[in-house]
This record gives structure tokens, C-alpha cells and sequence, in this order.
């Protein structure tokens, strides 16, 4: 946000507190103490927000060298052996045929 679109939100955000609160207390002196306590509340959430940005930043490029990292290593990846597939796929196509004779029994 351009920084003239943003003094004037800001401004308009104090002046309309500020309007607010005299047309409700009819006291200058609060108008004033309300209208420093709310630009303070509003730097204050605008410092956190700087803050937050920074974390979320920091974290996406530390996950960005974790994944960095992971992709250089090596994969070791051992061989199923033979027996083992036929067995298993065996045992699936021999449960498929039980499922299917079950869903035709009432």
C-alpha cells in the first residue's frame, strides 16, 4: 500500500475516533487521551504485523532449505523380494473374489 493511501486511512481512522468519542463524552480531554491511545494501539498492531510477516518469511525459507537439503540426499530403496509381491497380490485378487461373492449374497 502506497504510503499516502496509507497516512490517509490512518487519518481517517483517528478523526473519525476522535469524533466518535467527543460526540458521546462532550470532553476534549478525553477526545485527545482516546485518540493517542488508539494511534498507539494502532502502531502497535502494525509492529506486530511487520513481525508476523518476518516469522512466516523466515519459516517459508527455512523450509525451502529443509527441502533443499532432503532433495540432495540419496534415496536407498531395497528391492522387495519376488515371493513376497506374488504372495501378497495373491492374497488381494483371492479377497477381491470373496468381496465381490458377498455383495451378490442377499
Amino acid at each position: 500500500m502506497p504510503l499516502k493511501i496509507f497516512c490517509r486511512v490512518l487519518g481517517l481512522v483517528l478523526c473519525s475516533n476522535a469524533l466518535i468519542v467527543y460526540f458521546a463524552s462532550h470532553s476534549i480531554r478525553t477526545v485527545a487521551v482516546t485518540t493517542l491511545a488508539c494511534s498507539l494501539l494502532l502502531q502497535l498492531a502494525y509492529f506486530a504485523s511487520v513481525l508476523f510477516l518476518i516469522w512466516r518469511s523466515g519459516c517459508a525459507c527455512r523450509a525451502g532449505q529443509r527441502a533443499e537439503h532432503f532433495g540432495s540426499c540419496k534415496e536407498v530403496v531395497s528391492e522387495p523380494d519376488l515371493d513376497e509381491v506374488t504372495n501378497e497380490s495373491a492374497d488381494l485378487l483371492q479377497r477381491d473374489r470373496m468381496l465381490a461373492i458377498s455383495l451378490l449374497l442377499p
